[in-house]
């Protein structure tokens, strides 16, 4: 079996954290949660925080969300697939939008259910993912702000999503001039401009955030500390809310070098002989997962000394060296995860997910012990 868990108490600590950060500043921001899948007892922890503001791109999950509390403002992260429209209006306060047709189809379907839609006006920035070009803003808005049951309540851009174009202060500052064009012509309000999301949190402790940009869209940071700027991790912030936990299936001495005439393997990989290996033996752990719930590029295994050599769609198989740990068959190897890696693990059905409570001090897994400087987890 493979278990993922929340740790309850580090989502809480980054949650303060972020939530701290952008109150001294004045931002306004919410907390994408696409990364759970709709998983209830994961959202039903993030909803404890005490945010206001949910963002996903799913609708199904956005439901979820009003299911468990209704008085969350739930925000659709992505261009509205007019067959789910009815549903987004339903489920979603907000969406974010660059489609004439799709804004309209949004104000026939909200004036149909007796409900006022809010939006918030895409721009493209250079990332080339979505956005109204800056050229053709002002005619947009012109033809969307009378439309019935329709509310613009932000301009917002998505950067690093696509190419990974970096968010920069010029690109800031230009999305805030869009806004004061707007206000001046039209004579409306725009309460937001959605500056950004997670990669664009570095720039505040830059001081490169223009005043204007009062809103942020927050995922992978909340979850894993991350910053996208450096690599690295925002300081004061814990990177592993999540962590797998996949049980050893296999553990054997075996050949470096596999025996025999070479085909390729079901992923279509053909085997490179190296000749320094023959002769020689390590021991192998296979664990009880595999490429049908992630792929190893995505985990970190606590275990500094294991390796990763391959895997089939149902075990992933390390080299744990001259097992110096005594690993056997029914203890687990744990592994911290990059973002993909746990959105994938959250969305498989054959992964057990379970949220638990540690003390504030502990930096291991309640499971976990220290042996020669190096995570051996037993038990789950």
């Amino acid at each position: 079996m493979a278990i993922l868990k929340m740790y309850r108490n580090r989502l809480r600590h980054n949650y303060e954290f972020l939530d701290s950060l952008f109150k001294e500043r004045g931002i306004e921001w919410g907390i994408v949660t696409k990364l759970l899948c709709g998983n209830k007892a994961f959202i039903r922890e993030v909803l404890d925080l005490g945010i206001r503001q949910i963002h996903d791109s799913r609708v199904s999950n956005l439901k979820v969300v009003k299911q468990l509390n209704p008085e969350i403002q739930t925000v659709y992260i992505k261009p509205p697939p007019k067959r789910s429209i009815p549903q987004i209006v339903e489920y979603a306060d907000v969406s974010l939008n660059s489609d004439y047709s799709t804004i309209c189809s949004l104000s026939a379907e909200a004036v149909r259910q007796n409900r006022q839609h809010k939006i918030v006006i895409m721009i493209e920035m250079g990332d080339l993912r979505e956005g109204v070009m800056g050229n053709d803003l002002m005619e947009f808005y012109n033809r969307i702000f009378q439309l019935p049951n329709i509310e613009v309540v932000g301009l917002g851009t998505n950067l690093n999503c696509m190419n990974g174009v970096m968010p920069t202060q010029d690109k800031l500052i230009q999305l805030s001039l869009y806004r004061q064009l707007i206000e001046a012509r039209f004579n409306k309000k725009i309460p937001w401009i959605s500056a950004g999301t997670s990669v664009t949190i570095p720039l505040l402790y830059r001081h490169q955030i223009p005043a204007g940009c009062n809103h942020f869209r927050v995922g992978e940071t909340l979850y894993f500390g991350a910053d996208l700027f450096n690599d690295g991790i925002i300081e004061g912030m814990q990177p592993d809310v999540f962590e797998l936990f996949a049980e050893i299936i296999d553990v054997a001495e075996k050949p470096l070098v596999p025996v025999g005439p070479f085909g390729s393997n079901p992923m279509g990989e053909t085997y490179k002989v190296d000749s320094e290996l023959y002769g020689k033996t390590t021991y192998r752990a296979i664990i009880d997962i595999g490429l049908l719930d992630i792929l190893p590029d995505f985990l970190i295994p606590n275990d500094g000394d294991i390796r990763y050599l391959g895997a089939s769609s149902d075990m992933l198989i390390y080299d744990i060296g001259d097992n110096p740990q005594g690993y056997k068959v029914g203890d687990f190897l744990s592994f911290r995860l990059r973002y993909m890696g746990a959105l994938r693990l959250i969305n498989s059905r054959y992964i057990d997910k379970t949220v638990v409570t540690e003390s504030p001090a502990l930096s291991l897994p309640p499971s976990s012990v220290v042996l020669n400087g190096v995570t051996a987890v037993k038990e789950p």
